[in-house]
């Protein structure tokens, strides 16, 4: 269903677009006519434009707004799928950081005497 939508909306943007440009604000649609007997009139032929642009445009609002209500939403998100995921996550194992290896102490370090100086 929301395909349906998305595909009325592109219709009515395209609509929409094409009143737009068809409207001449020096004399509408039927300023591009030379006949002078016309069956609609400048008058008419500008109001009628104007009405189905106001139609499209609230048409476009309406459809924007209804999509809202179609949309996938988070919890139709396969749940399967989302706890394998989590699962293989919790399973793996962390590698323990090898620990570095110890000095020996073979020497003794013997006590500091008042008078000996530090060994540059």
């Amino acid at each position: 269903m929301l395909t349906v939508v998305l595909i009325l909306i592109v219709v009515a943007c395209l609509l929409l677009t094409l009143l737009v440009l068809i409207q001449n604000p020096k004399g509408g649609i039927a300023a591009n006519f030379v006949a002078p007997s016309q069956i609609v009139g400048v008058k008419r032929s500008t109001d009628l434009v104007e009405k189905a642009t106001w139609i499209m445009a609230v048409a476009l609002v309406s459809l924007s707004l209804l999509s809202n209500f179609f949309r996938p939403t988070t919890a139709s998100v396969d749940v399967a799928t989302e706890s394998r995921i989590k699962n293989s996550i919790d399973e793996q194992v962390v590698p323990a950081a090898p620990m570095a290896p110890q000095p020996a102490q073979t020497e003794q370090a013997a006590p500091a005497q008042e008078g000996d100086a530090p060994a540059k």
